[in-house]
């Protein structure tokens, strides 16, 4: 059954850009008009995120964003069969020069961004190295319990060069390139909501004091990286420029948290710039920080549960 799906979205990936931007606004109908997916979250999220903004243009963002999420899942399915020149029809990179030198020098990197634009897309880095075209490019995600939809993103992910690292995995994959002697490039999606035990850092972000996980900056650290954020900027339905921008020479360098910090500041930009591309559909500010220090402490380093006591 799961060979059987995959080989019909293989199939279905081959319809033209203009069908499947046909069947994108459909979906759009369906997901806003009928289904209302989410429209509650998003709707909160937005109002929350963008008090100086009318319900008028809140609607507009949200009606935005429903159209481009609509159109993210077809680009994405169009990847299975994009050839290597096509795809860099529908993506521009910008500053991958730095991270080439990077590798000059014998330098891993690692660059870090949100759900923001189409962040599948960016799979496709590997074409965009010159000088260093075999460099592996990891592209580190969170295994889906439906196995047929999680070997269809790894088999999309890959079809351009890039390499899927399950994230409980991601050391032994850095350790064993550097063994090797091959620098590499280890994006990070690093804007989830973390759990409560992994709540280590609170910013203000989008107007929201906010968890966020500190776990990539962590392996940063320790491997020495350079790393760039990337900034995507949706440019036509189907098309984006991909910008590779420094937060820094050397991570291991930085206080902690630093680079952290500037990745959401640089994302919140990002945001700003053009709202209807982020993903509002999470629930990302449900843990506030009252619960949080009404339910834990941190001891050792480590977010454990606050004790209870019991009447006498």
């Amino acid at each position: 059954m799961s060979k059987f799906v995959i080989c019909l979205f293989r199939l279905v990936s081959h319809l033209p850009f203009w069908m499947f931007f046909i069947l994108s606004d459909l979906e759009y109908l369906l997901a806003y008009h009928v289904l209302r997916y989410r429209r509650t979250i998003v709707r909160r999220n937005l109002t929350s995120s963008f008090p100086e903004k009318s319900l008028k243009e809140i609607v507009a963002i949200e009606k935005g964003f429903y159209h481009w999420f609509c159109d993210y899942f077809f680009e994405t399915l169009k990847m299975l069969t994009m050839s290597q020149e096509e795809m860099l029809r529908h993506i521009e990179y910008h500053g991958v020069e730095a991270v080439e030198d990077c590798f000059d020098r014998g330098q891993d990197c690692a660059a870090i961004l949100g759900h923001y634009g189409n962040w599948e897309y960016l799979s496709a880095t590997p074409l965009a190295l010159k000088r260093h075209p075999d460099a592996p490019v990891g592209l580190i995600y969170h295994p889906l319990y439906n196995k047929t939809f999680d070997q269809l993103f790894i088999d999309i992910r890959q079809s351009k060069k890039g390499v899927c690292i399950p994230k409980q995995q991601i050391l032994r994959f850095l350790v064993t390139y550097r063994r090797e002697k091959r620098n590499s490039l280890f994006g990070y999606i690093a804007d989830q909501g973390p759990k409560w035990e992994n709540i280590h850092l609170w910013l203000p972000f989008l107007g929201h004091e906010t968890p966020v996980f500190t776990g990539a900056e962590r392996i940063m650290r320790k491997m020495h990286n350079a790393v760039f954020y990337i900034d995507m900027e949706r440019l036509a339905r189907g098309r984006y420029r991909c910008t590779f921008k420094p937060i820094s020479d050397d991570a291991a360098n930085e206080e902690p948290f630093a680079i952290t910090r500037r990745f959401f500041a640089l994302l919140e930009l990002s945001i700003r710039r053009d709202p209807q591309c982020y993903l509002w559909t999470h629930n990302r500010w449900k843990r506030t920080r009252e619960e949080f220090e009404r339910r834990f402490e941190i001891k050792d380093g480590k977010v454990v549960p606050r004790k209870t006591t019991t009447p006498a």
